[in-house]
Protein backbone atom coordinates (compact mmCIF):
# COMPACT_ATOMS: atom_id res chain seq x y z
CA UNK A 1 0.00 0.00 0.00
CA UNK A 2 2.72 2.26 1.09
CA UNK A 3 4.49 1.81 -2.28
CA UNK A 4 1.59 2.26 -4.26
CA UNK A 5 0.76 5.81 -2.64
CA UNK A 6 4.41 6.64 -3.81
CA UNK A 7 3.70 5.72 -7.14
CA UNK A 8 1.03 8.10 -7.22
CA UNK A 9 2.28 10.85 -5.40
CA UNK A 10 5.96 10.77 -7.21
CA UNK A 11 5.46 12.93 -10.40
CA UNK A 12 4.03 15.59 -7.64
CA UNK A 13 7.41 14.60 -5.39
CA UNK A 14 9.59 15.22 -7.87
CA UNK A 15 8.35 18.49 -8.69
CA UNK A 16 9.27 19.74 -5.62
CA UNK A 17 13.11 20.66 -5.15
CA UNK A 18 14.93 18.08 -3.54
CA UNK A 19 15.56 19.17 0.36
CA UNK A 20 11.51 20.25 0.22
CA UNK A 21 10.49 17.40 -0.64
CA UNK A 22 13.11 15.79 1.84
CA UNK A 23 11.71 17.59 4.28
CA UNK A 24 7.92 16.62 3.67
CA UNK A 25 8.90 12.88 3.44
CA UNK A 26 10.13 13.00 7.09
CA UNK A 27 7.43 14.97 8.25
CA UNK A 28 5.28 12.63 6.93
CA UNK A 29 6.75 9.79 8.42
CA UNK A 30 6.58 11.43 12.20
CA UNK A 31 3.50 12.15 11.41
CA UNK A 32 2.10 8.74 10.77
CA UNK A 33 0.71 6.02 12.63
CA UNK A 34 3.02 3.48 13.81
CA UNK A 35 3.18 0.55 11.52
CA UNK A 36 3.94 -3.08 12.39
CA UNK A 37 5.57 -4.84 9.43
CA UNK A 38 5.11 -8.34 8.60
CA UNK A 39 7.69 -10.97 10.64
CA UNK A 40 10.82 -11.58 8.87
CA UNK A 41 12.06 -14.55 7.13
CA UNK A 42 14.36 -16.43 10.27
CA UNK A 43 16.90 -16.46 7.11
CA UNK A 44 17.50 -13.33 7.04
CA UNK A 45 18.23 -12.93 11.54
CA UNK A 46 21.62 -11.60 11.50
CA UNK A 47 24.03 -10.53 14.89
CA UNK A 48 26.85 -7.93 15.03
CA UNK A 49 28.09 -5.83 17.49
CA UNK A 50 26.72 -8.00 20.50
CA UNK A 51 23.35 -6.51 18.70
CA UNK A 52 20.64 -9.08 17.32
CA UNK A 53 19.42 -7.63 14.00
CA UNK A 54 15.82 -9.29 12.74
CA UNK A 55 17.06 -8.01 8.98
CA UNK A 56 20.54 -6.97 7.35
CA UNK A 57 18.79 -3.67 5.80
CA UNK A 58 19.26 -0.58 7.04
CA UNK A 59 18.23 3.06 6.86
CA UNK A 60 21.21 5.02 6.20
CA UNK A 61 22.40 8.34 8.04
CA UNK A 62 21.36 11.31 6.01
CA UNK A 63 17.32 10.85 6.09
CA UNK A 64 16.40 11.32 9.63
CA UNK A 65 18.86 14.20 10.53
CA UNK A 66 17.04 14.94 14.02
CA UNK A 67 15.39 11.78 14.94
CA UNK A 68 12.06 13.03 14.10
CA UNK A 69 10.67 9.81 12.47
CA UNK A 70 12.49 6.99 13.79
CA UNK A 71 9.01 4.81 14.58
CA UNK A 72 7.95 5.42 10.54
CA UNK A 73 11.00 4.29 9.56
CA UNK A 74 11.35 1.20 11.48
CA UNK A 75 7.57 0.43 10.31
CA UNK A 76 8.76 0.43 6.89
CA UNK A 77 10.76 -3.13 7.82
CA UNK A 78 13.65 -1.89 8.05
CA UNK A 79 16.20 -3.93 10.24
CA UNK A 80 17.48 -0.71 11.86
CA UNK A 81 17.93 2.84 11.71
CA UNK A 82 20.86 5.80 11.68
CA UNK A 83 19.99 9.26 12.39
CA UNK A 84 21.91 11.91 12.31
CA UNK A 85 24.96 13.43 12.06
CA UNK A 86 24.24 15.18 14.95
CA UNK A 87 26.58 18.13 16.13
CA UNK A 88 26.50 19.12 19.57
CA UNK A 89 25.68 22.65 19.16
CA UNK A 90 22.77 23.37 16.17
CA UNK A 91 24.56 24.76 13.31
CA UNK A 92 22.31 25.54 9.84
CA UNK A 93 24.51 24.02 7.22
CA UNK A 94 24.72 25.13 4.10
CA UNK A 95 23.16 27.77 1.94
CA UNK A 96 20.39 26.34 0.08
CA UNK A 97 19.85 25.03 -2.34
CA UNK A 98 22.23 22.34 -1.25
CA UNK A 99 20.59 18.71 -2.73
CA UNK A 100 20.14 18.07 -6.09
CA UNK A 101 18.58 14.82 -7.92
CA UNK A 102 20.71 13.29 -10.85
CA UNK A 103 17.43 11.65 -11.75
CA UNK A 104 18.86 10.17 -15.09
CA UNK A 105 21.64 8.56 -13.02
CA UNK A 106 19.56 7.89 -10.13
CA UNK A 107 21.69 9.66 -7.77
CA UNK A 108 21.70 12.86 -5.56
CA UNK A 109 24.68 14.90 -4.92
CA UNK A 110 24.32 16.43 -1.11
CA UNK A 111 26.26 19.61 0.40
CA UNK A 112 24.11 20.05 3.71
CA UNK A 113 26.93 20.60 5.73
CA UNK A 114 25.89 18.64 8.53
CA UNK A 115 22.76 20.65 9.34
CA UNK A 116 21.26 19.74 12.93
CA UNK A 117 19.39 20.88 15.46
CA UNK A 118 21.94 19.67 17.69
CA UNK A 119 22.63 16.94 20.52
CA UNK A 120 20.32 17.66 23.02
CA UNK A 121 17.25 17.99 20.42
CA UNK A 122 18.08 14.41 19.45
CA UNK A 123 18.61 13.10 23.09
CA UNK A 124 14.97 14.35 24.36
CA UNK A 125 13.59 12.52 20.83
CA UNK A 126 15.58 9.31 21.83
CA UNK A 127 14.66 9.53 25.41
CA UNK A 128 10.94 10.01 24.41
CA UNK A 129 10.46 6.37 22.76
CA UNK A 130 12.15 4.45 25.35
CA UNK A 131 11.35 1.46 25.25
CA UNK A 132 9.28 1.41 21.77
CA UNK A 133 12.05 -1.28 20.53
CA UNK A 134 13.90 -1.56 17.18
CA UNK A 135 17.88 -0.57 16.81
CA UNK A 136 18.55 2.95 16.25
CA UNK A 137 22.15 4.02 15.87
CA UNK A 138 23.40 7.69 15.91
CA UNK A 139 25.45 9.09 13.51
CA UNK A 140 28.20 11.80 15.12
CA UNK A 141 29.57 14.83 13.47
CA UNK A 142 31.63 17.86 14.46
CA UNK A 143 30.67 21.58 14.78
CA UNK A 144 31.90 23.36 11.64
CA UNK A 145 33.29 26.15 13.95
CA UNK A 146 34.85 23.85 16.47
CA UNK A 147 38.29 24.53 18.09
CA UNK A 148 38.56 20.82 18.87
CA UNK A 149 36.25 18.59 16.54
CA UNK A 150 37.89 15.09 18.53
CA UNK A 151 36.20 16.79 21.77
CA UNK A 152 32.99 17.17 19.55
CA UNK A 153 32.82 13.49 19.16
CA UNK A 154 33.61 12.62 22.80
CA UNK A 155 30.88 15.04 24.18
CA UNK A 156 28.26 13.47 21.65
CA UNK A 157 29.34 10.23 22.73
CA UNK A 158 29.15 10.74 26.35
CA UNK A 159 25.63 12.44 25.83
CA UNK A 160 24.09 9.73 23.28
CA UNK A 161 25.56 6.70 24.33
CA UNK A 162 22.91 5.76 26.73
CA UNK A 163 20.23 6.83 23.91
CA UNK A 164 21.90 4.63 20.54
CA UNK A 165 22.01 1.26 20.12
CA UNK A 166 25.65 1.98 18.41
CA UNK A 167 27.20 5.35 17.79
CA UNK A 168 28.74 6.15 14.51
CA UNK A 169 31.77 8.04 14.23
CA UNK A 170 31.45 10.07 10.96
CA UNK A 171 34.39 11.77 9.80
CA UNK A 172 34.11 10.83 6.24
CA UNK A 173 31.51 13.94 5.37
CA UNK A 174 32.41 15.83 2.16
CA UNK A 175 30.55 18.88 3.03
CA UNK A 176 32.06 19.90 6.39
CA UNK A 177 35.74 21.52 5.43
CA UNK A 178 38.30 19.53 6.84
CA UNK A 179 36.69 17.03 8.33
CA UNK A 180 37.99 14.11 6.25
CA UNK A 181 41.62 15.48 7.29
CA UNK A 182 40.52 13.23 10.74
CA UNK A 183 41.00 10.15 8.89
CA UNK A 184 44.74 10.57 8.88
CA UNK A 185 45.69 7.58 10.75
CA UNK A 186 46.91 9.69 13.98
CA UNK A 187 44.22 12.20 13.66
CA UNK A 188 42.22 9.51 13.83
CA UNK A 189 43.53 7.63 16.75
CA UNK A 190 43.31 10.28 18.88
CA UNK A 191 39.58 11.33 18.00
CA UNK A 192 38.68 7.25 18.19
CA UNK A 193 40.43 6.84 21.40
CA UNK A 194 39.04 9.88 22.95
CA UNK A 195 35.55 8.94 22.18
CA UNK A 196 35.91 5.73 23.23
CA UNK A 197 36.68 6.86 26.84
CA UNK A 198 33.46 9.08 26.80
CA UNK A 199 31.69 5.98 25.59
CA UNK A 200 32.81 3.87 28.35
CA UNK A 201 32.30 6.60 31.32
CA UNK A 202 28.55 7.12 29.69
CA UNK A 203 28.37 2.87 30.28
CA UNK A 204 29.17 3.73 33.95
CA UNK A 205 29.47 -0.10 34.43
CA UNK A 206 26.77 -0.96 32.21
CA UNK A 207 26.26 -2.15 29.10
CA UNK A 208 28.90 -0.63 26.29
CA UNK A 209 27.70 0.64 23.18
CA UNK A 210 29.32 -0.19 20.42
CA UNK A 211 30.89 2.37 18.49
CA UNK A 212 31.72 2.03 14.36
CA UNK A 213 34.06 4.55 11.92
CA UNK A 214 32.68 5.20 8.32
CA UNK A 215 34.70 5.81 6.13
CA UNK A 216 35.10 7.34 2.41
CA UNK A 217 35.09 5.73 -0.44
CA UNK A 218 37.74 8.14 -1.87
CA UNK A 219 40.38 6.64 0.05
CA UNK A 220 43.37 5.38 -1.57
CA UNK A 221 44.63 2.04 -0.34
CA UNK A 222 47.61 3.24 2.39
CA UNK A 223 45.06 5.55 3.76
CA UNK A 224 42.73 2.45 4.36
CA UNK A 225 45.71 0.74 5.51
CA UNK A 226 45.95 3.62 8.60
CA UNK A 227 42.22 3.55 9.12
CA UNK A 228 41.95 -0.21 9.47
CA UNK A 229 45.20 -0.26 11.34
CA UNK A 230 43.23 1.92 14.04
CA UNK A 231 40.02 0.49 14.41
CA UNK A 232 41.61 -2.57 15.04
CA UNK A 233 44.34 -1.26 17.39
CA UNK A 234 41.44 0.61 19.19
CA UNK A 235 38.86 -1.92 19.40
CA UNK A 236 36.29 -0.66 17.26
CA UNK A 237 32.97 -2.49 17.07
CA UNK A 238 32.76 -1.86 13.20
CA UNK A 239 33.34 -0.06 9.96
CA UNK A 240 30.56 1.63 7.74
CA UNK A 241 31.81 1.19 4.01
CA UNK A 242 31.17 4.14 2.91
CA UNK A 243 30.15 7.84 2.51
CA UNK A 244 29.14 9.73 -0.17
CA UNK A 245 31.75 10.57 -3.03
CA UNK A 246 33.48 13.59 -4.26
CA UNK A 247 34.35 12.08 -7.67
CA UNK A 248 32.20 12.51 -10.30
CA UNK A 249 31.93 9.16 -13.15
CA UNK A 250 32.10 10.04 -16.67
CA UNK A 251 29.14 7.97 -17.36
CA UNK A 252 26.93 10.71 -15.24
CA UNK A 253 24.51 12.19 -17.95
CA UNK A 254 22.64 14.55 -15.38
CA UNK A 255 23.26 18.47 -15.58
CA UNK A 256 23.17 18.38 -12.25
CA UNK A 257 26.64 16.31 -11.89
CA UNK A 258 28.32 19.79 -11.79
CA UNK A 259 26.82 20.57 -8.41
CA UNK A 260 29.18 20.67 -5.86
CA UNK A 261 29.16 18.05 -3.06
CA UNK A 262 28.85 14.49 -1.91
CA UNK A 263 27.59 12.48 -4.78
CA UNK A 264 25.41 8.90 -3.85
CA UNK A 265 23.14 6.45 -5.26
CA UNK A 266 23.38 3.96 -8.14
CA UNK A 267 26.69 5.52 -9.60
CA UNK A 268 28.51 4.62 -6.21
CA UNK A 269 28.05 1.65 -5.85
CA UNK A 270 30.95 -0.23 -7.74
CA UNK A 271 33.47 2.32 -5.90
CA UNK A 272 31.98 1.85 -2.59
CA UNK A 273 31.58 -1.64 -3.10
CA UNK A 274 35.30 -2.28 -3.97
CA UNK A 275 36.42 -0.51 -1.16
CA UNK A 276 33.74 -2.27 0.94
CA UNK A 277 36.19 -5.38 -0.13
CA UNK A 278 39.06 -3.97 0.50
CA UNK A 279 38.27 -3.29 4.16
CA UNK A 280 36.75 -6.89 4.39
CA UNK A 281 40.69 -8.12 3.72
CA UNK A 282 42.16 -5.95 6.00
CA UNK A 283 39.98 -6.37 8.83
CA UNK A 284 40.13 -10.04 9.10
CA UNK A 285 37.33 -10.87 10.47
CA UNK A 286 37.93 -8.85 13.87
CA UNK A 287 34.75 -6.86 13.98
CA UNK A 288 32.01 -6.81 11.18
CA UNK A 289 31.20 -3.93 7.96
CA UNK A 290 27.94 -2.27 7.07
CA UNK A 291 27.94 -2.04 3.31
CA UNK A 292 26.06 1.42 2.27
CA UNK A 293 26.74 3.18 -1.24
CA UNK A 294 24.12 2.54 -4.33
CA UNK A 295 22.61 -0.26 -2.81
CA UNK A 296 19.08 -0.11 -4.84
CA UNK A 297 17.92 -3.77 -5.11
CA UNK A 298 18.48 -7.00 -3.91
CA UNK A 299 20.81 -7.81 -6.08
CA UNK A 300 23.57 -4.60 -5.30
CA UNK A 301 22.33 -5.85 -1.62
CA UNK A 302 23.88 -9.13 -1.91
CA UNK A 303 26.57 -8.19 -3.98
CA UNK A 304 27.47 -5.52 -0.66
CA UNK A 305 27.70 -9.08 1.52
CA UNK A 306 29.84 -11.00 -0.45
CA UNK A 307 31.74 -8.52 -0.74
CA UNK A 308 32.11 -8.47 2.95
CA UNK A 309 28.74 -6.62 4.36
CA UNK A 310 27.17 -8.17 7.06
CA UNK A 311 24.60 -5.52 7.37
CA UNK A 312 23.78 -3.01 4.30
CA UNK A 313 22.18 0.21 4.36
CA UNK A 314 20.49 2.78 1.87
CA UNK A 315 18.78 5.89 1.53
CA UNK A 316 19.09 7.63 -2.11
CA UNK A 317 17.61 4.87 -3.72
CA UNK A 318 13.90 5.29 -2.13
CA UNK A 319 14.29 9.29 -3.83
CA UNK A 320 13.74 7.33 -7.22
CA UNK A 321 12.01 3.94 -5.85
CA UNK A 322 10.03 4.51 -2.81
CA UNK A 323 9.55 3.02 0.58
CA UNK A 324 8.66 -0.52 -0.99
CA UNK A 325 11.79 -1.04 -1.67
CA UNK A 326 12.62 -2.00 1.65
CA UNK A 327 10.44 -5.17 1.32
CA UNK A 328 11.67 -5.94 -2.17
CA UNK A 329 15.35 -6.07 -1.22
CA UNK A 330 14.17 -8.41 2.07
CA UNK A 331 12.64 -10.83 -0.28
CA UNK A 332 15.30 -11.02 -2.47
CA UNK A 333 18.25 -11.68 0.30
CA UNK A 334 16.13 -14.22 1.75
CA UNK A 335 15.47 -16.22 -1.56
CA UNK A 336 19.60 -15.87 -1.97
CA UNK A 337 19.90 -17.45 1.12
CA UNK A 338 17.17 -20.18 0.24
CA UNK A 339 18.46 -21.12 -3.12
CA UNK A 340 22.05 -21.82 -1.47
CA UNK A 341 20.54 -24.05 0.71
CA UNK A 342 21.36 -22.07 4.02
CA UNK A 343 20.13 -21.05 6.82
CA UNK A 344 21.38 -17.65 7.62
CA UNK A 345 22.04 -15.41 4.71
CA UNK A 346 25.27 -14.50 7.04
CA UNK A 347 27.28 -17.72 5.66
CA UNK A 348 27.56 -15.71 2.54
CA UNK A 349 29.33 -12.55 4.06
CA UNK A 350 32.71 -11.90 2.24
CA UNK A 351 32.20 -14.61 0.01
CA UNK A 352 33.70 -13.00 -2.91
CA UNK A 353 35.33 -10.00 -1.51
CA UNK A 354 39.17 -10.76 -3.01
CA UNK A 355 37.66 -11.20 -6.86
CA UNK A 356 35.23 -8.22 -5.73
CA UNK A 357 38.48 -6.10 -4.27
CA UNK A 358 40.52 -7.22 -7.95
CA UNK A 359 37.74 -5.74 -9.93
CA UNK A 360 35.76 -8.90 -10.85
CA UNK A 361 32.50 -10.19 -9.75
CA UNK A 362 30.20 -6.82 -9.72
Amino acid sequence: MIGSLFNLARPLIHRMDAETAHRLTVAALAAAPSLKPAADDPVLATEAFGLHFPNPVGLAAGFDKNAEAIDGALGLGFGFVEVGGVTPLPQPGNPRPRVFRLTEDEAVINRYGLNSEGMDAVARRLEARRGRGGLVGVNLGANKESADRASDYAVLARRLAPLADFLTINVSSPNTPGLRDLQAESALDDLVARTLVARDEAAAGGKRTPVLVKIAPDLTMPELDGMVAVARKRGIDGMIVSNTTVTRPASLRSAAKAETGGLSGKPLFTASTRILAESFLRVEGQFPLIGVGGVDSAETAFAKIRAGATLVQFYSAMVFKGPALTKDVKLGLAAQARRAGLTRLTALVGRDAAAIARGEGL
